[in-house]
């Protein structure tokens, strides 16, 4: 029983200690995770669990949506990002369609991939 609670203890900890740019690296990784459980779940025919797994994902999706800073002409592309792949979950969550997640989770993988790299290079400048 303890090493779950390390692990615990240490991904509590990873968080608390993460800057912004990090924290939203991790939640564009949880949306990935949990949209990958999703697609996985609507093979193995688990409805419920493909549910459960799209909406974790679509809060995410909300979650990055609500905390854009509105006073950068690049927050509303992300805006209109956020709302497509919105749109798409649910449609996704309603016909259990895995086809769509793959799409979305394309989407999230790039925008990610695009953000690692704005962190890279902001590292290499000492800007983060």
């Amino acid at each position: 029983m303890a090493l779950p609670n390390a692990y615990a203890q240490y991904n509590n900890s990873k968080v608390l200690t993460a800057s912004p740019a990090e924290l939203t690296l991790m939640l564009y990784e949880g949306a990935i995770k949990f949209c990958n459980i999703a697609e996985l779940a609507i093979e193995q025919k688990d409805v419920q669990k493909a549910h459960t797994n799209i909406v974790k994902t679509q809060r995410i999706v909300d979650y990055l949506r609500q905390t854009l800073d509105m006073k950068y002409a690049v927050a509303q592309d992300f805006e209109r990002i956020y709302l497509y792949l919105s749109q798409r979950l649910v449609e996704a969550n309603v016909k259990k369609d895995k086809e769509i997640l793959e799409e979305v989770n394309s989407h999230l993988r790039a925008v990610r991939d695009n953000w690692k790299e704005v962190m890279r290079i902001n590292r290499e400048r000492g800007t983060a």
